[in-house]
């Protein structure tokens, strides 16, 4: 059948087609879309098992747990996603997995809405783990079907990397019949899942093992597709991921080039789509080279492979050399100086230089409001005696005008630990800012952290009662379940206050504040308003 979607929606039909069980994740743009799509068809068929946990950490251990069941699973992240999921996965790798398990993490080069330009495929290579790397929607949908297959037959975890150009960008696709749902396995071996050192050591001399027949999985696989015969093999290009598209759509122009300048063919060329390196592949493409361009989207991960160690003869340009910029996504248009073509030929731009236009809070946001009182709570404190310490999340906003109430942005959870230690430096009014949804999804152990030291820090949630930066999905916990929470953590109950942000109480609630920031000792202050967006959407 034939249908068009989203690249994230690709990998999710393809995992639904492969017999699919069950999918946990947590949001995080370019990837939230991929679980958006089998939440909705959980709720309104039941099938797949789909969550939306309160951390990856918590949404990869719950994928094991069904892998352990017999049964396929599907974990969604971002590429940050992956460093707090990084424990299950890296042990995962060690474990007799047995329903197909497939992370799928999609990156985000450019940083259009992440803290870096983190390459998730350096985690699949220190995991010894296969990775696959679709270049198109139809990739997608294909290699998500492969990779549980490949997870079972090898019983061990498969890495999906997606970016943001093929997640977020629809074409068409040609789906298969959907194959039925895995069935448990009869025989189970419990000492395949317990990481006691004696039996780790072991299933790491396994999985060292299974890495040689990895590698020969990937020389054979389809997609690593080699190109010699009747090219310039002088001149070799790697591809990988979009860059292959990039590559493709500069073809005929640089076939024309070659054949003008130099009578002679265009590159040999090596596309690589399914990881470990097929390196009987790269030494065949490159063993006449004098010089070799590596065309890959995101960090030189393959790049600095070849390179090695030691001074080489070969020239190899890329990303490493400035050939191929540094930072930030490829194109067609800035791959063509690496390949020796000029600028593309196009209609410049004309008009008006216009200014540039931040993101801001949106009209009516209860943040707003919160950091008025921030802003007022903290006006009578100089720079030296005053931190505000934020979260990730929309409220993020708050470090630009016309707020400008917030100095650091770091990681999910990082305020609260940060606000300690700047308390503990001598700060006297350390101020935590963490969402309602980040302070669940990596807030609960930093809370735990300044409460059996007893801080003295001001933890203040912003309780918009959604995960509003990815989407509105629902947050974990109701707000209502957030003070037994705070209770049972060791907050004392005379310093959790709850206040809403509204204009109209900006002099009490900042007042309130004050009080709390003054207390010596750990002080919790909840301001409670529902995200506007959030109540839009209900209301459609």
């Amino acid at each position: 059948m034939r249908t068009i979607v989203l690249g994230d929606e690709a990998l999710a039909l393809g995992a639904l087609d492969a017999g699919l069980f069950a999918c946990y994740g947590y949001p995080g743009t370019p990837s939230t879309e991929i679980m958006e799509f089998l939440l909705d068809r959980f709720e309104r068929g039941g099938k797949p098992v789909a969550r939306w946990c309160v951390n990856e950490k918590t949404a990869l251990e719950g994928a094991l747990g069904a892998s352990f069941a017999g049964r396929r699973a599907l974990v969604t992240m971002k590429h940050v996603g992956l460093n707090v999921a990084a424990d299950p996965f890296i042990n995962g790798a060690l474990l007799g997995i047995k329903g197909g398990l497939v992370i799928a993490v999609a990156d985000d080069p450019g940083m259009h809405s992440s803290q870096n330009e983190q390459d998730s495929r350096f985690y699949a290579d220190f995991a010894l783990t296969p990775c696959l790397e679709p270049r198109s929607q139809q990739e997608a949908y294909d290699m998500a079907r492969e990779a549980f297959e490949l997870s079972e037959r090898y019983h061990i975890p498969v890495l999906l990397r997606l970016v943001t150009r093929l997640s977020h960008a629809r074409s068409a696709i040609e789906t298969s019949p959907p194959l039925p749902s895995a069935l448990p396995e009869r025989v189970r071996d419990s000492s395949e899942w317990m990481l006691l050192p004696a039996l780790a050591r072991r299933n790491y001399a396994s999985l060292i093992e299974k890495n040689s027949s990895l590698l020969e999985w990937s020389e054979a696989h389809g997609a690593n597709k080699l190109e010699i015969s009747g090219r310039d093999a002088s001149f070799a290009v790697i591809t990988a991921g979009l860059g292959g598209n990039y590559y493709d759509e500069n073809l005929a122009e640089l076939e024309e080039k070659a054949k003008a300048e130099r009578g002679a063919p265009p590159p040999a060329r090596l596309h690589i789509a399914a990881y470990p390196l097929p390196v009987d592949s790269i030494r065949k493409l490159c063993e006449n080279a004098k010089r070799i361009l590596v065309i890959e989207e995101g960090q030189p991960f393959i790049e600095a492979k070849l390179r090695g160690l030691l001074p080489s003869a070969v020239e190899i340009d890329g990303k490493l050399n400035g050939k191929l910029p540094r930072t930030g996504e490829l194109d067609p248009d800035n791959v063509r100086p690496a390949l020796g073509l000029p600028p593309a030929r196009g209609v410049p731009p004309v008009g008006l230089k216009l200014p540039a236009r931040p993101p801001q809070l949106c009209k009516g946001c209860p943040h707003a409001d919160s950091y008025a009182a921030i802003n007022a709570a903290m006006a009578g404190y100089g720079a030296e005696e005053r931190a505000v310490l934020s979260d990730i999340g929309c409220y993020s906003l708050g470090a630009s005008p016309p707020h400008s109430a917030i100095e650091s942005i770091v990681c999910m959870g990082a305020s609260i630990s940060m606000a300690r230690g700047a308390a503990e430096a001598g700060i006297r009014a350390a101020v935590a800012v963490i969402g309602d949804s980040t302070f669940l999804h990596s807030g609960l152990t930093a809370m735990v952290d300044a409460v059996s030291f007893n801080a003295p820090v001001t933890v203040v949630i912003l309780d918009n009662s959604t995960v509003a930066m990815t989407g509105c999905q629902v947050t974990a916990l109701p707000s209502a379940r957030l003070r037994p929470l705070l209770l049972g953590l060791g907050v004392e109950d005379a310093h959790i206050v709850e206040l809403e942000p509204l204009p109209k109480n900006l002099e009490a609630n900042a007042a309130r504040l004050a009080a709390e920031i003054e207390y010596r000792g750990l002080s919790v202050v909840v301001f409670r308003r529902e995200c506007l967006e959030s109540i839009r959407r209900k209301s459609r």
